[in-house]
This record gives structure tokens, C-alpha cells and sequence, in this order.
């Protein structure tokens, strides 16, 4: 019997086929690898049949190997017999490599080369297909692997859009975390992330600072409410990275008073000095502000050491704030403060009298304290390290 003789007329229909993989077929592209041109040519006529048009061509092995890597084929029909590299040789390197590893493959093979035929479905060939080819078992051969591609593109799909959805996932999660840290200090944000409802604790040991921006309010009515909030912004974005750098926790402004605290939610020993760290280089970068925009404010600072209780309040908006006659005393450090000073309780001055410049004041009537005896920070005794 010769090749010609082999094939069936190709007057069967596609029945049972899905619509779905009829179209699909249209748009898929497969690569003949045979060394007998005229096989090459009756398979092509038969894929033809069947709705399959965009087909390429190799004679050989390593043509074949060139042909898949410029043509990208969704499946081949590989010859097993070839001279030089053969089917086997071939199927090796597709699913040795990562880029081809993905391609559906049908072994064509004779009877005689069956065992062969074996060891290529174990190395990852799809299907096989026996010479002299029966054109219904062709079609049934290639609509199969055609269903095996579509539902392998489906997973494929699928997990991408899942690795997607788990990108953007992880992004918003950053992005709550990040605004999470810009309201909370991060060990209260993290057990507010572990699920803890009723934050709070004691601190017998930190110091809190007041600052309050001199003759703001009254500049403020002569400027417009965009340019009134980009000045203030300036001047706390400032504070704001002069306390990330010294290690303090801001706690909030309140319009264009600015609260800060050492030695909180992580205790740590030299708070009082941190504290008049920043109270210096807040006038610094005031002093900044002020040469950058032409402009005269002024301010004044108070400072007070001692024991608070810290939490975390609210239900919509969560807000971290301190309580206690420390954060009262360090208040009404700052109400009477002289404009351009720093003043602090003699408890703070204790704290800081070894390495600060301290100037004695007096005794300070201060609302529902009585007399506070104060004194004012002029700088450190010498530069720190």
C-alpha cells in the first residue's frame, strides 16, 4: 500500500466537536516535522480540513528545532524516524527547555518503532498518531490536545490572574501598613494587627514637648487656606523628619501647635535629652523656614518630664495620644514660655543639667498647677556625637 493509499477520503465531518474548539482550531498554529515531503503535504491537507491554517513545515530535526523557536507553535506533529536528530532527540531538547517545555506534542511512528513510541510519552509527548495515519484518528489526535491546550491556557490564565490579585493584595496591604505607621507608632500598630482591641500602657519614665508657632493665627487671615496649609505643612514636615531621625514619637498637631514625646512606646534612658535635641533643632529648622519664605515666625517650647498612660483611641479613626499630669505640666510649659524659648520643669532640668546649657528662671504661676519653678534650655554643653 502506498502513502496515498493510506488515507481515508477526507469526506467525514467534525462531529462532536465543541464550537468552541472549532474556532479555536482556526487560530492555532501547529508545526509538521516530517522528512517525507509528501507525508508533510497529506498531513497538512487533513489539518486543513479541519478549520487549521496557519502551518509550518520542517524537514528535519534540527529544522524543526529552529522552527519552533521563531514560529512558537501551539502543537507539532513530530516524526519519530529522521536522519541526523530524530523524533526522540527532538522531544528531548522541547521538554529539556523552558521555553518549549509548554509545546502539545503527537509522536508519528510506525509499528515497528513502538517501543520507542513508549519512552516518548514518558519523556512528555502528548499523544501518538501510527503510520500509515487514519485521518479520524488524526482529527481525534489534535482536537484532544487542542482541548488539552485550551484547558492548560485556562489554569495558566487562572494563575496568573491569581498572582495578580495576590500582587495587588500585597500592595494595598503596604500601602494600610504604611498608613497604619503614619498614625500609630509600629509596635502599636502591630498589635493592633494581631487583632488587640484595648491598647494602653504606663510609662513612669518619658518627656513631652509642646510647641506652638507665634503670630500663625493671625498670619493666617491674611493668606489663602492653599498656601496657609503648604506653610504649615513645610514647617511640620520638617519637625516631622527631625523626630524620625531622633527617635521620637510624634504624637499630633493641633492646628499649629506640634506634639511630641521621648521615650515612648520603646523606653529608653536619654529621652529628656532627645527631647531637648529636638526642641533646639526644631528653632533650626524654623529658622530655615523663615530664610526659605521670607517670613518672621516665631515660636516657643515647653517641655515637662515624668509618668503617662498611652493608648490608642477611637472606632472609625484611630488616634494614639498620651494622658496625665505630665502632658498637662509640659502644656503649660509651652503657655508660658517666652517667644524664641525653650522652657522646662525642674524635674527635666535634673535630666538635663550635665550636658545643656540651663538658665535659671523663676517661679512661673502656671493655670491649675500653681507655681512652677522654671528654667529655660539655651543648648548642649558641647556638640554630641
Amino acid at each position: 500500500m502506498n502513502i496515498a493509499q493510506s488515507i481515508i477520503p477526507p469526506a467525514v465531518g467534525i462531529a462532536g466537536i465543541s464550537p468552541e474548539l472549532l474556532e479555536l482550531a482556526k487560530t492555532m498554529k501547529v508545526a509538521v516535522v516530517d522528512d517525507s515531503r509528501t507525508l508533510r503535504k497529506l498531513l497538512i491537507r487533513e489539518l486543513n480540513t479541519m478549520g487549521i491554517t496557519d502551518i509550518s513545515e520542517a524537514g528535519d530535526g534540527n529544522e524543526a528545532l529552529v522552527l519552533l523557536r521563531e514560529k512558537t507553535p501551539d502543537l507539532m506533529l513530530l516524526d519519530m524516524e529522521m536522519p541526523e536528530l530524530d523524533g526522540l532527540g527532538v522531544l528531548k531538547v522541547v521538554k529539556s527547555s523552558p521555553e518549549l517545555n509548554y509545546l502539545p506534542v503527537i509522536m508519528v511512528s510506525s509499528a515497528e518503532q513502538f517501543e520507542k513510541t513508549i519512552e516518548c510519552i514518558h519523556l512528555g509527548a502528548d499523544d501518538y498518531l501510527p503510520k500509515p495515519f487514519n485521518p479520524v484518528l488524526l482529527r481525534a489526535r489534535v482536537f484532544s490536545s487542542l482541548e488539552k491546550k485550551r484547558l492548560r491556557d485556562a489554569d495558566r490564565e487562572h494563575i496568573e490572574q491569581l498572582q495578580h490579585e495576590k500582587e495587588l493584595l500585597n500592595l494595598e496591604q503596604m500601602k494600610t501598613e504604611k498608613l497604619m505607621l503614619n498614625i500609630l507608632p509600629r509596635p502599636i500598630a502591630d498589635r493592633l494587627k494581631k487583632g488587640e482591641k484595648n491598647i494602653a500602657g504606663s510609662y513612669p519614665e518619658v518627656t513631652v514637648l509642646f510647641s506652638d508657632l507665634v503670630g500663625f493665627t493671625k498670619m493666617s487671615a491674611q493668606k489663602s487656606a492653599p498656601d496657609l496649609v503648604k506653610l504649615l505643612n513645610d514647617i511640620f514636615t520638617r519637625f516631622d523628619i527631625r523626630a524620625q531621625d531622633l527617635g521620637l514619637e510624634k504624637i499630633k498637631t493641633i492646628g499649629d501647635a506640634y506634639m511630641v514625646v521621648g521615650g515612648l512606646p520603646i523606653p529608653r534612658a536619654d529621652h529628656a535629652e532627645i527631647a531637648a535635641d529636638m526642641a533646639i533643632g526644631m528653632f533650626e529648622d524654623l529658622n530655615a523656614f523663615n530664610v526659605a519664605n521670607k517670613m518672621a515666625i516665631e515660636m516657643r517650647i515647653g517641655m515637662h518630664s515624668g509618668p503617662v498612660v498611652a493608648g490608642v483611641i477611637g472606632f472609625t479613626k484611630f488616634s494614639y495620644d498620651l494622658w496625665g499630669n505630665t502632658v498637662n505640666t509640659a502644656s503649660r510649659m509651652e503657655s508660658t514660655a517666652k517667644n524664641g524659648r525653650i522652657q522646662i520643669t525642674s524635674i527635666t532640668r535634673e535630666l538635663l543639667q550635665n550636658d545643656f546649657e540651663i538658665e535659671e528662671r523663676e517661679l512661673i504661676e502656671c493655670k491649675g498647677l500653681g507655681p512652677i519653678l522654671t528654667s529655660f534650655v539655651n543648648g548642649r554643653k558641647s556638640v554630641r556625637p
